[in-house]
């Protein structure tokens, strides 16, 4: 059940960070980037950059935070009411594709209702309060994923708008309940196409076969990042189980397999089928054993890096590590893996084509990294 009233506006403030900007630090091991913590947060989460270069960062309990370039001057401009226990929380934050005129950002967070928890989209507008600062209101929650179920993890909840700014792609987790990927009545364990109201786009491909309406693909674990390349392909990024995460070109109405068919294995050590010719199921373009524990993707397109346009970044969470996968058209390969000392959740782009890291808070300190040429 959607409840708007599970939202608090939250007391805007402005607060000086000159305890956590820091000045450019040379990225160890010949890293072929100049990394400078900006500033930090209490385990975050997600972020974006807004047209003027400030950010909007979503943290874990639920404040989504407004930070300036520099770091140095952040606002609270909304607290939400989430469920953050284990992998749940205030998650993903991104502007729609009319920001300039609309002022509209949309975000997702998991909550507690009937039949037990599940993941929200929903969305705002960022305004002026009218004292020298800036809130996010008219909160409405736009979709809920089907069924609540109880448990704690693998909500995903990302966003990603199509490159014609007409539709919304959301990613709905399995919630650690696997056979959910396989059923074709609900969410869990898809990739969904919404209008931007969040209602079913029309003209998604198994509607007419009986799926949800909403549907795009199904067979998805933990997605953890999608994104548009500059060709109109959409990737996902997913964790796998033990072994087989895993970088797929999202299709209109296949099938990726999940729980059927992985590269990787269960926890407790049963066989998984590997991915196969012939089996029904969509095989990823690139997958990890040993995991790198992707959190965040983003597809670069900037000049700061001439080298990587239309490369995906992913962030490693137990690997620590900032991954770049090349694409070329529909085929992908892995390319660096990147030593970051620290659980990296988020990756994003700058407007000066420059790269954004979130560490992930938990075992990590939470910072803001800004990574430049050398």
């Amino acid at each position: 059940m959607i409840r708007k009233t599970l939202f608090a506006t939250s007391l805007l403030s402005a607060t000086l960070l000159a305890s956590t900007a820091c000045s450019a630090q040379p990225a160890p091991g010949g890293k072929p980037f100049k990394a400078t913590v900006v500033a930090d947060f209490e385990s975050p989460w997600a972020m974006t950059v807004l047209p003027d270069t400030r950010m909007l960062v979503t943290e874990k309990q639920g404040q989504m935070l407004l930070v300036s370039a520099d770091g140095k001057t952040r606002q609270t401009v909304a607290t939400i009411t989430v469920d953050s226990a284990g992998q749940g929380g205030l998650m993903d934050v991104v502007l729609a594709p009319d920001f300039a005129t609309s002022n509209r950002v949309y975000f997702s967070y998991s909550t507690a209702g009937e039949g037990g928890k599940g993941v929200v989209l929903a969305r705002g507008r960022l305004r002026p309060n009218g004292g020298g600062g800036e809130r996010l209101g008219e909160i409405e929650a736009l979709f809920s994923a089907r069924p609540f179920v109880e448990g704690n993890g693998h909500y995903s909840g990302r966003i990603a708008f199509s490159p014609d700014g007409k539709y919304l792609f959301f990613a709905n987790g399995d919630r650690q309940k696997f056979t959910p990927a396989q059923d074709p009545k609900v969410t869990l364990g898809k990739v969904l196409r919404l209008t931007l109201d969040g209602k079913p786009a029309s003209g998604n491909p198994l509607a007419a076969k009986g799926f949800a309406p909403e549907i795009w693909s199904y067979g998805h674990r933990n997605l953890l990042g999608i994104a548009f390349d500059a060709q109109g392909n959409l990737w996902e990024q997913e964790m796998g189980p033990k072994g087989g995460d895993e970088v797929n070109l999202i299709k209109p109405g296949l099938n990726y397999g999940w729980p059927n068919a992985s590269n990787g294995s269960h926890y407790d050590g049963r066989d998984i089928p590997d991915h196969k010719p012939g089996d029904g199921y969509e095989p990823p373009k690139v997958s990890w054993n040993p995991v790198i524990s992707p959190g965040g993707l983003m597809i670069y397109s900037g000049s700061m890096f001439p080298q990587w346009k239309g490369d995906a970044f992913i962030g490693g969470l137990s690997s620590k590590a900032l991954v770049r996968v090349d694409l070329n058209g529909a085929s992908a390969a892995k390319g660096d893996q990147w030593d970051m000392g620290a659980r990296i959740r988020e990756v994003e782009q700058g407007p000066d084509g420059a790269i954004w890291v979130l560490e992930d808070g938990g075992e990590s300190q939470g910072r803001l990294i800004k990574l430049t040429a050398k």
